[in-house]
């Protein structure tokens, strides 16, 4: 009895690395960033080794069952959870950061159209709407099984996958409007780099300020020759790794050091192609605080 449960045991732990990929491009797409994704798929393996083997037929459902079930729970905490609104540039950040650079996996999971806007619109879809888009139209999951994980009929399970289909297929204009925030940080970050005053200028607006949260306390400058002066000076360090972010839902960077140590975090508002409110941390406390995407040692540099 003992070697068979042996055998078991290594068959689903077998079957566990097999799907381990395909629950972490899942729960990726679900909760957003790829650390609550792992944290969700670890959740799922601690839960498999405390079940009996031979009781699970189908340890690829079960697991799929599970993660998702997982992600839900997350995802219902984060809409009971108090946010504060985008945009103030008073406000400090929250830093909720996301990768905003494009990876392989992104390519090989998600149709472009759908990857593309699911990412803009993921705060916006109800968690069942968001659990029944990803699994049945990303990763093929039957209706019947989407049903049967959200305890919901299967005609009700359609409608909240139609009902989040529509609000992706609306919001191709907020995807069109994110890339073009994307490019003017990424202007700036070049321009700031390579010291280009007039390029600086072109992508900066003429009232810009740059609220900057340090371990000493806040430093603000106002006007677009404090800005420029502040980011010849401060942006375009040699050494450092600029990685492109989300942060607190603005396109930003995250300046790293090549030994992994973060420098700073910013966001920055983008209106009518120019950079109008620029807000950053530098306090190494905070950013130690924070899982921070795009480090240098992580990426093997």
């Amino acid at each position: 009895m003992g070697t068979t449960d042996s055998h078991l045991e290594r068959g689903t732990t077998a079957v566990f690395e097999e799907e381990r990929g395909r629950l972490l491009s899942l729960a990726t797409r679900m909760l957003g960033t790829r650390a609550d994704a792992e944290d969700a798929v670890q959740e799922a393996w601690l839960r498999l080794q405390r079940q009996d083997p031979g009781a699970i037929d189908n340890v690829r459902g079960w697991l799929t069952t599970v993660v998702s079930r997982i992600c839900l729970d997350v995802l219902r905490a984060r809409k009971n959870r108090p946010e504060t609104s985008y945009g103030d540039a008073d406000a400090p950040l929250r830093l909720h950061v996301t990768d905003d650079a494009p990876t392989p996996e992104d390519d090989a999971v998600l149709a472009d159209a759908v990857g593309a806007a699911m990412t803009v619109v993921l705060d916006t879809l109800l968690p069942a709407e968001r659990l029944a888009l990803v699994l049945h139209d990303v990763f093929a999951v039957p209706y019947a099984e989407v049903a049967r994980i959200l305890d919901r009929s299967s005609d009700a399970t359609k409608m909240l996958a139609s009902r989040a289909r529509r609000k992706v297929r609306g919001a191709a204009p907020a995807v069109a409007e994110r890339r073009r925030q994307r490019e003017v940080v990424d202007a700036f970050l070049a321009a700031a780099r390579s010291g280009d005053f007039e390029a600086l200028l072109r992508v900066l607006h003429p009232d810009v300020t740059w609220r900057i949260e340090t371990a000493r306390g806040v430093i603000v400058k106002e006007g677009v020759d404090a800005v420029v002066d502040k980011a010849r000076r401060g942006v375009s360090h040699v050494e450092a790794v600029a990685h492109p972010v989300r942060v607190d839902g603005e396109a930003g960077i995250v300046v790293w050091r090549p030994s992994g140590r973060p420098v700073s975090v910013m966001a920055c508002t983008v209106a009518e192609g120019r950079i109008v409110a620029m807000r950053s941390v530098t306090d190494p406390e905070r950013l130690a605080a924070v899982d921070l995407p795009g480090s240098p040692t992580a990426r093997g540099h």
